[in-house]
This record gives structure tokens, sequence and C-alpha cells, in this order.
């Protein structure tokens, strides 16, 4: 039997990002071939790596990050835009890509940027593979943006977190998008409301950044509703726990699993 055909849209959110190494996992297990992605920050990231085929090079390392070790990936910077120059992380992953066009790879691929200057999204279809993804994943405030000519680029996400629109021409048979925004595994308790008072600055950071990306996301795909949708518990983690590679990629897993349970039952 023909593998069924897929367009897989990848969302951002940080560290929630590494959930869809699990759900690319799943849908080939399912029998499902990926022949397009369409990515926006940390789905840009997992998107790239797995059309140029370092997704299992990339997981291997990433298993192996615990929070001291993604401490010294940290290039404190105040003067580009950026606390975090991203020198150190882009290293490693070039490291594992190597030279990569967009335009060669076997698998349709698109990076979405945002690009501050003339406010609008910027979609990376060709040229340098890792040059793209680098700019897509340019949190704002957070990691230094990139210049290229006379674009200043940022993180996909803070246009569109979520972006169906590139793949809507793909001759696919399905079109299955990744939420990172997801309804949480756990209802709030009035004991995390009180202690909301004692939010850190990180806290409130993480917080905020919560809801516009799911007020954002919603937006979006109410104008390019994807066939799928697969959504991750946004309390599966916080945006920068980029120790929990583990946890955060087994709960793309069971979310896929249980996604298309529900789909085969319909």
């Amino acid at each position: 039997m023909k593998k069924k055909q897929i367009s897989l849209i990848l969302g951002s959110g940080g560290a929630r990002g590494y959930a869809h190494i699990g759900v690319i996992e799943e849908l080939e297990k399912a029998g499902y071939e990926i022949i397009s992605i369409s990515g926006a920050s940390m789905g840009a990231l997992v998107g790239g790596l797995y059309a140029c085929g370092k997704l299992e090079v990339y997981k291997r390392w990433v298993l192996k990050l615990r929070a001291i070790n993604v401490a010294t990936l940290i290039d404190i910077s105040f003067t580009h835009g950026g606390i975090i120059e991203g020198d150190k992380v882009f290293r490693k992953l070039a490291g594992m890509i190597g030279e990569q066009k967009i335009e060669d790879l076997s698998i349709k691929f698109t990076a979405v940027a945002t690009d501050l200057v003339k406010k609008r999204e910027v979609w990376f279809q060709q040229g340098d593979l890792l040059e793209a993804i680098r700019a897509s994943v340019a949190i704002p405030s957070i990691v230094t943006p990139i210049k290229m000519g006379e674009m200043v680029l940022i993180d996909g996400g803070a246009l569109n977190p979520l972006p169906v629109a590139p793949t809507q021409a793909d001759m696919s048979d399905l079109t299955i998008a990744v939420n990172l925004y997801g309804a949480p595994k756990k209802p709030v308790s009035m004991t995390e409301v009180e202690m909301a008072s004692n939010f850190t600055m990180l806290d409130i950071f993480n917080k905020t950044l919560d809801i516009m990306q799911d007020a954002l996301s919603r937006y979006r795909i109410s104008g390019y509703p994807p066939d799928m949708m697969i959504n991750i518990p946004v309390d599966v983690c916080n945006t920068v726990d980029f120790h929990k590679a583990d946890e955060v990629i087994e709960a793309g897993r069971l979310a896929t699993r249980e996604t298309l349970k529900i789909r085969e039952e319909e």
C-alpha cells in the first residue's frame, strides 16, 4: 500500500519544540511519508534537521544535555539586540548540518522568520539552511537578531507561530500541524494562582510569551486550517527548559498516538 503523503507544520515554542521529534517518529511509525515541512523557530530547527537527514544526530545530542550543559552553551551579549549571541549552539549545529542548500533537500522545506524593518513574514525556501534556521529561532530580545541585506530577522513565531500557508500548494494527501500551546495537562489550581504574585522575571516572560503565541496561533489557523492538529500541552515544560528533551520528546509521541487514534475512530 502506498504511504499517505503529508505536509507537516511545526510550530514555535522554545524547548517545547523537542516534542516535534516525537511527533515525527510516531508519524513515520504510523506509515506516513513527510514530503513537505514548514516551521517557525524550534519548528524550523527540528524540521530543517529532519529534511537534511540529521535529526537523529541532534536527538542523541539533546538527550544528553543537562541544565549545566545548557548553561555552558549560552554566550551572553547585551550589545546586539539580544541577551544571547547563539554562536556556541550554532557552531555545534553547523558541525551536524554542514553546508546544505534548502533547494537541494529531498523534502520541500520552509523556515519562517520575521523582518523587523518591513514588519512582515519572510519565507526561506532556498539558500543556506543553517542561516535560515538561525534567522527563524532568534527569540525577540533573547537571541541576537540576524541582519541579512536590508532585513533584520527575528523569530518566525513573532508573526506566525504555526505557518500553514507555505504548504497550501503542496500536492500532499494531508496537512498536519503541531501546536505547542495546547491545553495544559493539569488545570490551574488555587495554589498556582496565589503563587502568581511571586513570579520571577523569567516566569513573567514565559507566561507572556505563551499567551501571545497561543493567541497568534489561533488567529493564523483560522485562516489556514490544517486537516489534522496535534496539540502538545503547554505545561509540558517552560520555553527555556532545554535540558528536558527526554520527557518533551515523549510528550510529542504520546500526543501523536492519541490524535491518530481519535482520527481512526471517527
